[in-house]
């Protein structure tokens, strides 16, 4: 018995047939979709007369449409929507926008790929089989690529007086980025607060010059300027810079990271005690309570002043400002005495910019983490302990009481 083989020409039209099938019935189901809208918008199905009827019928549009299953070929009902006034206007659908080429959904696929580093080329590239060279054109790319601009330049801009934040981290990193013709490394400046259900929102991104008191003064001074709420607590890594600046908001209690504090204690430590050290310093960083952190704290201060004076005088600069977690609900320490929030936040950023070398433009490369935040391709996690950041808020206003 001959045996029956399927060729790879038979697949490709097997295939073929299911994708026309499956376009064929997407895109009766938009029609239907766009049908339901008007007859909502006119009070009245096609054809029925009532005394409740808004306007009338006025044809169809074809208009191709690109969809996640491709380009699509639409009969676009029209028709004009009476007015209180006796005067009519277009009916114009919220499914498909007026002048729209492509659903939310392919741009947001085409972000996508751009965020995850490829150009244009690569974007076609990629897209390609789903959606078609002839419907994605370079320009529509550079399109939305634009409107992300357009999204950053407003966000960067808002009024953040409507925004609270009971927590906010400070804290920079740096991106090759060129500048004057020449490509060199500039600090980012970030700040990230925590909302009182404990989500963690990107607040503002800066480049600078340098992470000098200067800088970081403007960047503060932007965020107060914009009218953003004195945080209850601040999170920060130590910088001189940003020690200075902080000096903004005079009232808020402040939190040194303590994981930066021991690189820099063990940098003054010689190797051979640095475990011994790491052992007294443990003891008051994850100390039962408060009370027992600060007696942690003074056995250290006075053993390790005889061992290596200089351990103490980098422990003194910090003081008690590493131990200001633990006025807070034990649930929250994990997450209020580091920086690591937004050290995560800019790990990620670094491994999503190291493949572009270098930006060409300073709002290029910000444009470019603002996407990665906003449109959901860095996830940022809810606080440790998040259902108690309300309680840091509480004792605020027991303390201003």
């Amino acid at each position: 018995m001959q045996k029956v083989t399927t060729t790879e020409k038979e697949v490709a039209v097997f295939r073929q047939g299911i994708q026309d099938r499956l376009r064929g019935r997407i895109r009766e189901a938009i029609e239907a979709v766009l049908e339901e809208e008007l007859e909502e918008a006119l009070g009245s199905s096609r054809y029925e007369r009532t005394s409740s009827r808004r306007g009338y019928r006025n044809g169809i549009e074809r208009r191709t449409i690109t969809t996640e299953a491709g380009a699509q070929e639409l009969r676009i009902p029209r028709g004009r929507i009476r007015r209180e006034d006796g005067t009519t206007e277009e009916f114009h659908s919220s499914l498909v926008p007026r002048y729209a080429r492509r659903t939310a959904e392919v741009d947001e696929a085409i972000l996508g790929v751009y965020l995850a580093g490829s150009n244009s080329r690569r974007i076609r590239k990629a897209l390609s089989p789903l959606l078609g060279e002839k419907h994605l054109s370079k320009s529509a790319i550079s399109r939305v690529a634009g409107r992300l601009k357009k999204l950053f330049a407003a966000w960067r801009m808002r009024n953040l007086s409507e925004e609270s934040y009971p927590i906010v981290f400070l804290d920079g990193f740096h991106l090759k980025v060129r500048l004057a013709r020449r490509v060199i490394s500039v600090p980012v400046l970030a700040a990230l607060g925590v909302q009182e259900d404990g989500r963690k929102v990107l607040i503002s991104l800066e480049l600078a010059t340098s992470e000098s008191a200067r800088s970081w003064g403007f960047f503060v001074d932007g965020l107060i300027s914009r009218g953003l709420p004195e945080p209850s607590l601040l999170i920060t890594d130590g910088h001189a810079g940003l020690k200075k600046a902080v000096e903004a908001w005079p009232d808020v209690a402040v939190q040194r990271c303590t994981q930066h504090k021991w690189r820099n204690l063990a940098s003054h430590c010689p190797q051979h005690a640095r475990r011994e050290l790491k052992r007294d310093y443990d003891a008051i960083i994850y100390a039962a309570d408060g009370l027992a952190a600060r007696k942690a704290y003074e056995s250290f201060v006075a053993k390790w002043d005889r061992l290596c004076p200089a351990v103490v005088h980098s422990m003194e600069e910090a003081g008690k400002q590493l131990l200001t977690f633990y006025n807070y609900p034990k649930e929250l320490w994990k997450g209020l005495r580091t920086t690591n929030s937004l050290e995560n936040l800019n790990r990620e950023f670094r491994r999503r910019t190291k493949t572009q070398g270098s930006f060409s433009q300073e709002d290029s490369a910000l444009t470019l983490l603002y996407g990665l935040v906003a449109f959901g391709q860095i996830k940022l996690r809810r606080i440790t302990g998040y259902k108690h950041v309300a309680q840091i808020l509480v004792s605020k206003q027991e303390e201003a009481a």
